[in-house]
């Protein structure tokens, strides 16, 4: 296959044949769900009814079904039903698909739904999130929609490229502004203020939801959905979707272990910054892979780790990926380059080598901005080297479920360098 057929392999819709409609019975209850179409123009302007242009490859024939009868209630327990729609609910709506030219994949589906994941938590003030292959690249909350995707965005700007961009307020036109120069896949927004939708649609590729239903979001953080993951022998495993239970500071629990029958406790408790920093990072870590951790500093992801099978390997990991991050956001903001672009303009010559020498001395005196950051934990601590690694970036407080055998070991670890620990009481694994 030459390289102009893989290209085009990334731009046609592939024919896809599931059933218009779809009946899962669990005991009693039937769940109805109904294939979501398209109508988006062709090359020539004339409207196309379609499905999602292709699944997480452009082999893979793929459908989007909205839920649209069928109230589930398992021993007690009421899950989301068909009348608040998220993602799903696109295509119902002209304007919900504003500007769109290419009809969205299923990576660009589940990307946003894994940024609203985050954001359901993040009601109370605007908030940006930019999610890379389900798992966030950067998440920032700020006085104004405008900061919040900029913060996101500069939390790591190397692989916010191409990512999805979803937020929580009506879009406006200093936050669009603000992306205009930026190469986003897909924006999702609960609305987007007049004169936005033109400014965005002059990128020819960019897909622009609308999602009404986002403004609703803080109703979803007491309603579990129904998880369904899929075994390659056709198997299906069935299980109530992850609650958040960190909620507001009095949520987290007190650091405590026993070592040798002796009882040991966190020497300090975070401030209130902390505090704060530590309830942002544990609703980003709702919608990140495991094994992970992340670090925030006010209410901005500094690097997130993710997908990784031990956890001070992920913690090394983040801690590169600070660094990168920091010199990057510092390239560009006093040479409008990329710290490869920079080293390029050295080596030939146009840009004096001192240049480098200086912005790698602040990444290292800052720790590539870690120092007075916090980190969150999806689990526990096996050992306390994964702490340790963490106390050398300059982490001041901690978050992690507890329950580790060797939970007195992190406990100490944080104590000797007077760094508060919290316990969440709860993992937060997503596989």
């Amino acid at each position: 296959m030459t390289t102009v057929d893989l290209k085009q392999a990334y731009r046609k819709d592939l024919t896809e044949n599931f059933p218009d409609e779809l009946t899962v019975t669990l005991g009693t209850t039937s769940l109805i769900y109904r294939k979501r179409l398209f109508n988006l123009p062709d090359a020539e302007g004339k409207l196309v009814q379609s499905g999602l242009r292709y699944g997480e490859n452009p082999d893979q024939p793929a459908a989007l079904y909205r839920l649209v009868n069928g109230n589930l209630v398992i021993a007690g327990v009421e899950y989301v039903g068909p009348d608040k729609p998220l993602v799903s609910s696109l295509g119902e709506t002209d304007d919900s698909l504003y500007g769109c030219r290419k009809h969205p994949s299923k990576t660009n589906l589940t990307d946003v739904d894994s940024a609203l994941a985050i954001l359901r938590h993040l009601s109370a003030e605007p908030a940006a999130v930019i999610v890379k292959h389900n798992n966030p690249s950067g998440a920032a909350a700020d006085a104004t929609l405008a900061g919040a995707f900029h913060k996101a965005f500069e939390a790591d700007r190397v692989a916010a490229f191409g990512g999805a961009l979803v937020v929580n307020r009506p879009l406006d036109l200093a936050a669009a502004k603000a992306m205009s120069d930026r190469y986003m896949e897909v924006v999702a927004a609960p609305d987007y203020e007049e004169g936005v939708v033109g400014l965005l649609a002059k990128r020819p590729d960019l897909r622009i939801f609308r999602i009404p239903n986002i403004h609703k979001l803080s109703e979803r953080r007491h309603e579990p959905f129904l998880d369904i993951k899929s075994l390659i022998d056709g198997g299906l495993v069935l299980q109530q979707s992850a609650l958040n239970k960190i909620l507001s500071p009095g949520d987290f629990k007190p650091a405590q272990a026993e070592e040798k029958g002796e009882k040991i406790v966190s020497a300090r408790q975070p401030d209130e910054r902390e505090t704060q920093d530590l309830l942002f990072g544990w609703a980003v870590e709702q919608g990140v892979i495991s094994n992970s951790v992340l670090f925030v500093k006010n209410k901005v992801t500094a690097a997130i780790g993710c997908g990784q099978q031990d956890r001070v390997g992920v913690v090394a990991i983040a801690a590169y990926k600070a660094r990168r991050n920091y010199a990057e956001h510092l390239s560009f903001f006093h040479h409008g380059l990329s710290f490869s672009e920079l080293e390029h303009a050295v080596a030939a010559g146009s840009v004096p080598k001192q240049a480098v020498t200086e912005l790698l001395r602040q990444v290292e005196e800052t720790c590539g901005g870690l120092k007075g950051s916090v980190m969150v934990s999806d689990a526990f601590f096996p050992f306390r080297d994964a702490v340790d690694e963490a106390i050398k970036q300059g982490v001041v407080a901690i978050a992690h479920p507890g329950g580790s055998l060797r939970d007195f070991e992190s406990l100490k670890a944080a104590n000797e360098s007077d760094v508060a620990m919290v316990f969440t009481g709860q993992r937060a694994f997503k596989h």
